[in-house]
């Protein structure tokens, strides 16, 4: 047994063997705090294993003692290539001895069901960050020789998949430099899960009925408890948002939904199902008072021996004895000293790097230093081309659905806003670390090193105070946003398209075996977009089409800082209208015949100050003159889009249609659409022509438009909550306010898709709410929306959420035929 080693008997001398992950943990373990017990296959047995593959291929033969340094631009070669070497592992045998002791370990530990844990060491990278958490995901298995080694393979098999290679080339790490082991526990239902994050302000506890699975994924909305840390007293609670739950598939009757495909844990045979909660359930918190306390006291008491900073994942036994028990435990730094300050977490992920200040936010900055952390009061929409180059944001304001939060939101990086005082706080040069998942930003006294892992697991389970919003469940903070762009082209091919839906998939798109595994969903799911250098990576995304494209932030790349009527006024008409033909062309031809919705400009005035040079505007009116009340003021820049839409008609695509913003009034959407006949648009049968949904008056004239020839709502939920509770979206210090799950808003919402479903025509959503809070999909689902549109990084938990409604809808409906 000497290649196996028990958490409660691992040494200071045993870390390279162990990996971080169970080290630290069995750190805990000896030091009395409630562990879940476990063992470790080392990291020996890998090296072992890989040296008895026997293959004739050069590649697999040497794999023990290659670096594998691929050219990892050509990512079709890097994904045969780590299909070819994932083969080889899951195909070859396990030592018969070697089984023989991991199948008697593993029954020692009286489990019907194991969860297998990556945990390595790796080096410190060229990049100065080391945080791998989101690359290999934990397998679960029922205890039996067959499934044993089929887990233990594929945990081992994911050190080559294609995005794991590229991180490990990208960060400058040699295979031989990587220690695998796995560790092996016990695996049971619970009564709750959930995360406890202590920092030295405050502590939050989050809390989830059954596994922890539905918080990962972000199918729930958990209990949060906000602790202070130095009487332990509990400042706050909020009951959570939660219909179902997860539980493993041991036969033991539950109202079952469906077997869980989940990508928080990777399963040999469908090993989870998910159950619904029942109705006094959900009015409940989870974490029963007593195992607070409990939680309270751990924490404490860590924080007494540690003196860091750390978030801890507990769960509560299903069996008689009821124990609270850790499963996992981290620390988020390795400095020593550090400052935290609080926001809003506006866009997820981690990054450390220095400062950028601009004090004057009126006066855009000509350029900016590549990879900064941008600080600054607010962020207007015109700042986008100097934003393609930051590694993160702050703003002083703004909240969750501002314009610092969906540019960040849109171009993939980290940021956190409403942080009171930025930009006389913080100073140019010095080191900060923003997490966007959390809503925090970390002065660092000295350059922080690898990030510290103590057992983290498959997926956090951390949420923003600010935000309530689950985690994402596509690439998380652990994978570098260097590095994001290639993962996200090697992971992201498209579903087979589902049969309920009227537009197919292109043909010649390649189909991943992953993206077979995900359920059919009726619901159509589009994507927002306003960026044609992220097309590549969107266009095989499991969606059916674009359902915003963002035609003011596409146009930032085009018009060189002056405002399109400068353009016009200056006669370079014809050279504008060629460049904003092909930008919208990109889009059409990438989604074909998928269906791209075209929002025509909707700028208020205040918001590009840097563009309106020359160019008359209210610009202290907070809604501005914006929407399609400007198209009647000035029409010429709005007849140049509707050119550029004919021009690509006219080029063979069908598939383009506009999206009309901010309309008022019957009489506003009628001016627009005899410039959009005029412009022969409606003379390609498939084109239509729809409206943004988000004045109110659009509530209580919605059949007026309709016979005014309206063809399709889209509902913006950003607008619409501001207008409908008398709040500015831009100010963070009203994030408490401003509730896109306020009862007047989803009544709003109701009422619109139960109108456009009387009307006949099709109702989509296409604002923050659905991906900033999954749990309303199901209310959207059942209300009969036709499409939900959102972020690239929300597309993979929106889907599982509309699947999972779908299928509730099915089972409510079988369940009332039975009881008929």
């Amino acid at each position: 047994m000497d290649k196996l080693y028990w958490l409660d008997q691992i040494k200071q001398q045993d870390r390279a063997k162990v990996g971080d992950k169970a080290f630290y943990l069995s750190r805990m373990m000896q030091r009395g705090y409630p562990v879940v017990p476990g063992f470790v296959i080392s990291a020996e047995v890998l090296q072992e294993f890989l040296e008895t593959l026997n293959s004739s291929e050069a590649l697999v033969a040497d794999l023990p003692h290659s670096s594998l340094h691929l050219d990892v631009n050509n990512w079709r070669q890097l994904q045969q290539v780590a299909g070819r070497l994932r083969q080889e592992i899951s195909s070859a045998d396990l030592p018969s001895h070697l089984l023989s002791q991991i199948v008697n370990a593993a029954q020692e530990l009286e489990s019907a069901y194991l969860i297998f844990r990556p945990t390595f060491v790796v080096p410190t990278t060229k990049h100065g960050i080391g945080k791998t958490s989101g690359l290999l995901e934990s397998q679960i298995c029922q205890c039996h020789e067959e499934a044993i080694a089929l887990a233990l393979k594929r945990t081992w098999s994911q050190m080559f998949r294609a995005k794991s290679l590229l991180y490990w080339q990208w960060a400058g790490i040699n295979l031989q430099q990587i220690h695998l082991g796995v560790l092996v526990q016990p695996f049971r239902n619970a009564i709750a899960s959930g995360s406890l994050n202590a920092n030295s302000s405050e502590w939050e506890i989050l809390a989830t009925w059954g596994l922890g699975v539905a918080m990962t994924q972000g199918e729930v909305l958990p209990d949060v408890y906000y602790i202070d840390p130095e009487t332990g007293t509990v400042r706050e609670r909020q009951l959570g948002n939660q219909m179902l739950a997860y539980r493993l598939n041991d036969g033991a009757p539950v109202a079952a939904l469906q077997t869980a495909p989940t990508s928080a844990l990777a399963s040999n045979d469908s090993s989870l199902v998910t159950y619904l909660l029942e109705e006094d359930q959900q009015k409940q918190y989870a974490l029963p008072e007593e195992y607070l306390q409990e939680l309270i006291q751990l924490a404490s008491q860590i924080v007494k021996e540690t003196d860091v900073n750390f978030t801890l994942e507990w769960t509560i036994c299903c069996d008689p004895t009821r124990t609270l028990s850790l499963t996992q435990m981290s620390t988020p730094l390795t400095v020593s000293h550090f400052h935290l300050i609080k926001g809003l977490g506006a866009s997820v992920g981690r990054v450390t790097a220095t400062a950028h200040v601009i004090v004057n936010s009126q006066h855009k900055p000509e350029q900016l230093p590549k990879g900064v952390i941008l600080v600054a009061t607010t962020i207007a929409p015109d700042w986008l081309p100097l934003l393609q180059q930051v590694g993160g944001i702050i703003t002083e304001q703004g909240g969750v659905t501002s314009h610092a939060a969906i540019l960040a939101r849109e171009l993939g990086i980290p940021a956190v806003v409403s942080v009171v005082s930025a930009t006389a706080i913080l100073q140019t040069g010095e080191k900060l670390l923003i997490d966007g998942d959390k809503g925090e930003v970390y002065r660092l006294t000295r350059e922080a090193g690898e990030t510290r892992e103590i057992g983290q697991g498959d997926k956090s389970i951390q949420n923003s105070k600010s935000r309530r919003r689950p985690p994402e469940g596509f690439l998380k903070g652990s994978v570098l946003p260097e590095a994001k762009h290639l993962i996200q082209n090697l992971e992201s091919h498209p579903i087979t398209p589902s049969p309920h839906l009227p537009i197919t998939q292109p043909p010649h798109l390649p189909i991943s075996p992953s993206r077979l595994s995900l359920p059919m969903i009726a619901t159509q799911l589009l994507v927002n977009l306003s960026q044609s250098r992220l097309i590549e990576q969107v266009q095989s995304l499991p969606v059916d089409g674009v359902g915003l494209l963002r035609s003011e932030l596409m146009a930032l790349n085009i018009l060189e800082g002056q405002h399109p009527m400068t353009w016009l006024q200056e006669g370079r008409q014809t050279q504008l209208l060629e460049r904003w033909y092909e930008q919208i062309m990109q889009f059409a031809h990438a989604f074909a015949p998928r269906p791209v919705f075209y929002r025509s400009l909707d700028w208020r005035s205040h918001e590009l100050v840097s563009l309106n040079h020359n160019v008359q505007s209210s610009t202290q009116s907070m809604l501005g003159e914006r929407g399609t009340f400007s198209y009647l003021k000035n029409p010429a820049v709005f007849e140049l889009e509707l050119t550029a839409l004919a021009d690509v008609q006219k080029a063979g695509y069908s598939n383009i249609h506009l999206l009309l913003p901010f309309v008022r009034t019957v009489e506003e959407f009628s001016f627009c659409r005899q410039k959009v006949e005029q412009a022969r648009l409606t003379e390609v049968p498939q084109f239509q022509l729809w409206i943004m949904a988000e004045v109110p008056s659009v509530l209580f004239l919605l059949p007026e438009f309709v016979k005014a020839g309206v063809q399709g709502i889209s509902i913006g939920t950003n607008d619409l909550t501001q207008l409908l509770l008398g709040v500015d979206r831009e100010q963070g210090q009203l994030a408490q306010v401003f509730n896109e799950r306020h009862p007047v808003v989803m009544s709003a919402v109701s009422q619109l898709i139960l109108m456009a479903k009387s009307a006949g025509i099709p109702c989509s959503i296409c604002g923050q709410a659905p991906a900033l809070y999954p749990e309303i999909i199901e209310q959207l689902v059942q209300w009969g929306i036709t499409s939900i549109s959102v972020e690239p990084e929300a597309v993979e938990r929106t889907y599982l959420a509309i699947a999972r409604a779908e299928q509730q809808i099915i089972l409510e409906a079988a369940r009332r035929q039975f009881h008929q």
